[in-house]
C-alpha cells in the first residue's frame, strides 16, 4: 500500500472473515469499545450527522487497510471516532452520542 490507494479485495477479506454481531445503542457502548472493535474489523455504523441526517458507514481502523497517515496532529476529541469509511475510501467523523447501531 501506498499513498492514499490500497487493496479493496483486503478490505472484502477482513468484511467477510470477521464475524458481525448486532449490537444496537446502548450505554455499554462505549467510544474505548467502538475503537477496539475497529481495530480489529470493518464495523457497521449507523449514526445521526450533526445536520440532523442519518448516515449508514462501513468503516474500520484495521492498519494494514488505513492509508497512509498525513503529518497533521490533531487534539483527540474524547466524543467523536475517526475512522476510514471504507466505501469513500476517506476518513469520516461520528460522535460517540449519536450512533444509532453499531454492527
Amino acid at each position: 500500500m501506498t499513498g492514499i490507494f490500497y487493496d479493496t479485495e483486503q478490505v472484502k477479506e477482513y468484511e467477510m472473515s470477521m464475524p458481525h454481531v448486532d449490537r444496537k445503542f446502548s450505554p455499554e457502548l462505549t467510544r474505548e469499545y467502538m475503537i477496539s472493535e475497529l481495530q480489529k474489523r470493518v464495523c457497521r455504523v449507523i449514526f445521526k450527522k450533526v445536520n440532523g441526517e442519518e448516515r449508514d458507514m462501513q468503516c474500520t481502523l484495521i492498519e494494514e487497510v488505513l492509508p497512509a497517515m498525513k503529518g497533521s496532529e490533531r487534539q483527540p476529541n474524547e466524543e467523536v471516532i475517526r475512522a476510514f469509511d471504507t466505501l469513500k475510501c476517506e476518513f469520516r467523523s461520528f460522535r460517540v452520542e449519536n450512533v444509532i447501531s453499531f454492527t
